[in-house]
């Protein structure tokens, strides 16, 4: 070993989310010594607190379930939805490569995954999906396997998780959403494994039965062990090295001290976007200024992207993020996505005017953009009101307000920022709105939606709306009048789930300079990258899916595969 590195390897890994994980297994599988370096003291990175989803155009298990899908009709979709600056090898790279990714990680690991009947966002788009099959999700996985490793995994966002502690599935969302038979029985079922689960729950509040995304790290981690990768925690990234044009190495902080390791074949950035610089945010993301509101876990500040541009690396789409309406809870180091819950019967979203001014069960990213540039334009949007009747409140969550418990039993945290009152009215006047304007707008939507229709925004039309309405509210299980006192409104934020402008790519996943020319021995994935998908979201899983995608075609690529 030279003098002038403290370790050497052949693939160093800078991030542990899932396009990480599986870059550094691909390139173990492939005879690499490789090693993990995560800067938090937890691992999985975002992936690990989502849903997990991941969008695969032409898989096996869509096959299996009988969806024939044409890889030309996905590439067509996304690439007149990306930015027109996203090369279109970039895009076909992805369509061409991911249904091959996700055959190897199902052989190679415990994860596995079910194509579901989930719409694309704009399926109405040619080469759209309207029935879905492109979008899959993580089945369970036993976090029992993983021993004390279970400790160091980052908990699910509390969007996607009961209590921010109780792992679920997508399937027990819906049973609880709805009321299914047998709703409260499973709940219990759950709860008791939770809290039974001993001696474990004595020393950690972690559920080990995994779901969504901790279920992909979970099985991508155990596959790691098995392969006898290390993963270093709390080993931030201070610089890369490069000599002759190459980069050859990295720069860590271990152990407080500065640490230097070869990497022969390769660096793969794979740590994140800049989610929690407020700096970075506010030279590059001017629609979406608030490092606070983003879903994005604290660790992600752009490092890798800072570290990638001192070496010659180009940036691209630094003003883009994964955008997505919020509710923010005073305490929480997080905004909380707002998924399903406005897409529910007996609930509308009004700006600081008591107006109506999207449909609010179009996808999280449609509206989070919708949201942004109202409040850029206008300035009245951020934030915004969810205003919902008493029949909803009992029915229905409304991010963290929770149907099953009363007003008195919510923290106090979520009642100091939930209004609540007798008319609609003096809800308006608690909110600060106009009262005649909130008044109106309820009025003319309520008169609208009695007959299931929505003229101005058409809410409830688009296959993307009614997967998330409530098929038991006819004619349009989106739409229902908020007439049953008392009323309620809970403020809204335009924010994200991350940012995915980043360091320019090419379609092998090299960084590439502002000329488009390759940075021999690195490599970036994930929202370290420039996103292929531009601003835009086709559909759920567009995020986790390139990101594992450009990792497989990375490890492959600087560990010469041919198989």
């Amino acid at each position: 070993m030279s003098d002038k590195w403290d370790k050497e390897v052949d693939v160093v890994v800078v991030g542990s989310g899932a396009g990480g994980m599986l870059s550094a297994l691909v390139a173990a599988k492939n005879h690499a010594e490789v090693l993990v370096v995560e800067k938090d003291r937890l691992w999985g990175g975002t992936s690990a607190t989502s849903g997990g989803g991941i969008w695969i155009p032409g898989s096996d298990q869509a096959k299996a379930a009988g969806f024939e899908d044409n890889l030309d009709d996905a590439f067509k979709y996304v690439r007149a939805l990306s930015a027109d600056n996203v090369p279109d090898a970039n895009i076909r790279a992805y369509v061409d490569n991911a249904a091959a990714m996700l055959r190897w990680l199902t052989a190679n690991t415990q994860v596995t995954y079910a194509a579901l009947p989930y719409p694309d966002y704009h399926a109405e788009n040619p080469g759209g999906s309207p029935t879905g099959f492109r979008t899959h999700l993580p089945l369970e996985f036993d976090g029992k396997l993983l021993g004390n490793d279970l400790k160091n995994q980052r908990f699910p966002s509390p969007a996607a998780s009961l209590f921010g502690w109780l792992n679920w599935t997508f399937a027990e969302t819906y049973q609880l959403l709805y009321r299914g038979k047998g709703w409260l029985t499973q709940l219990s079922i759950n709860l008791a494994k939770y809290w039974f689960d001993w001696p474990f729950r004595f020393t950690s509040r972690k559920d080990r039965r995994l779901t969504l995304g901790n279920a992909l790290t979970g099985g991508l981690k155990l596959a790691l062990n098995e392969a006898g990768v290390p993963v270093w925690l709390s080993t931030p990234l201070t610089e890369l090295v490069k000599e002759g044009g190459r980069v050859t190495g990295v720069v860590v902080q271990r152990r407080g001290k500065p640490f230097r390791i070869a990497a022969r074949r390769g660096v793969v950035l794979a740590a994140g976007g800049f989610d929690k610089n407020q700096a970075m945010r506010d030279g590059n993301a001017p629609l979406y200024p608030q490092a606070q509101l983003s879903g994005g876990v604290t660790s992600n500040t752009g490092d890798s992207i800072r570290a990638g541009a001192a070496v010659g690396a180009g940036t691209m789409n630094l003003q883009s993020a994964w955008a997505a309406p919020v509710f923010y809870v005073p305490g929480e180091d997080r905004g909380r996505l707002c998924t399903i819950e406005r897409a529910l019967p007996g609930c509308i979203m009004v700006n600081q005017a008591g107006a109506r001014y999207l449909n609010e069960a179009a996808s999280y990213h449609v509206t989070g953009q919708v949201m942004a540039r109202r409040q850029a334009e206008q300035g009245d949007a951020s934030p915004s009101w969810m205003v919902f009747d008493h029949r909803y409140r009992h029915l229905f969550p409304m991010g963290p307000l929770l149907p099953l418990l009363p007003d008195w039993a919510q923290s106090g945290a979520v009642k100091s920022i939930l209004k609540k009152a007798r008319t609609i009215e003096e809800l308006a006047t608690q909110m600060g709105v106009d009262p005649a304007r909130l008044s109106a707008t309820v009025a003319r939507f309520n008169a609208h939606a009695a007959k299931g229709e929505d003229p101005e925004f058409h809410r409830g039309e688009a296959a993307y709306d009614k997967m998330y309405g409530d098929p038991r509210n006819q004619p349009n299980p989106c739409l229902r009048p908020l007439s049953e006192a008392p009323f309620y409104a809970m403020p809204i934020y335009p924010g994200d789930i991350g940012t995915n402008g980043g360091l320019m790519t090419n379609a092998k996943a090299q960084v590439v300079n502002a000329q488009g020319k390759p940075i021999d021995g690195l490599y970036a994935v994930g929202n370290n990258a420039a996103s292929a998908m531009g601003e835009s979201y086709p559909g759920a899983g567009v995020t986790i899916g390139p990101a594992m995608t450009f990792g497989y075609i990375a490890a492959r690529d600087m560990t010469g595969a041919n198989d």
